[in-house]
């Protein structure tokens, strides 16, 4: 049996290019048998649509601490509770720099705060914000308190430049998770 079948998989999207990727990590996921529910940034909607990921997954996105209907019962608080795992994909500088500060002013930082379920994140950025001294103290952090980290890759970026940032392909995130889980 797949190490993921079964798996509730809470897939946090962020505001990056990387974003694109998202959306084909939730078919992988879901081939690999997991049920994935998907949070996203305000930021991450300028790239990719909700919609997208609703007809991919199945369920209907969360992207606000303010949805009525779904915070009238503390809806978060019960959605930090239901994963299996959450995973960050892709993780920007600046939500990297959140999760390791503790700060929870957006649905998906108050998810990873709120939460008891492990966290890997897949860092997405320019070369120069992956190696900026702030931001590998960040993963540092929380490389410390448990979380997975899942690259990033080197290569081509959407800037032009070439190097280390590049968001790790869905199907290399997807085979990491699953030996995480076996």
């Amino acid at each position: 049996m797949d190490p993921l079948q079964d798996q509730k998989i809470l897939l946090c999207v962020c505001g990056g290019i990387a974003a694109y990727k998202a959306a084909q990590l939730v078919r992988r996921l879901g081939d690999a048998g997991a049920t994935v529910q998907v949070a996203m940034t305000a930021n991450a909607q300028r790239f990719v649509g909700a919609t997208t990921f609703q007809a991919l997954s199945g369920r209907p996105v969360r992207s606000s601490l303010w949805d009525e209907a779904a915070e009238a019962a503390m809806g978060h608080i019960e959605l930090a509770r239901w994963p299996d795992r959450i995973v960050v994909a892709p993780a920007t500088a600046n939500t990297l720099a959140r999760l390791a500060h503790g700060l929870a002013d957006d649905l998906v930082s108050t998810l990873c705060l709120a939460t008891d379920a492990p966290i890997a994140v897949a860092p997405a950025m320019n070369r120069l914000m992956w190696a900026h001294p702030a931001t590998r103290a960040n993963v540092e952090t929380l490389r410390s308190r448990g979380v997975l980290v899942l690259g990033p890759d080197a290569g081509g970026q959407a800037c032009g430049e070439v190097g280390e940032g590049r968001m790790m392909e869905p199907d290399a995130i997807v085979a990491a998770l699953a030996r995480e889980s076996a």
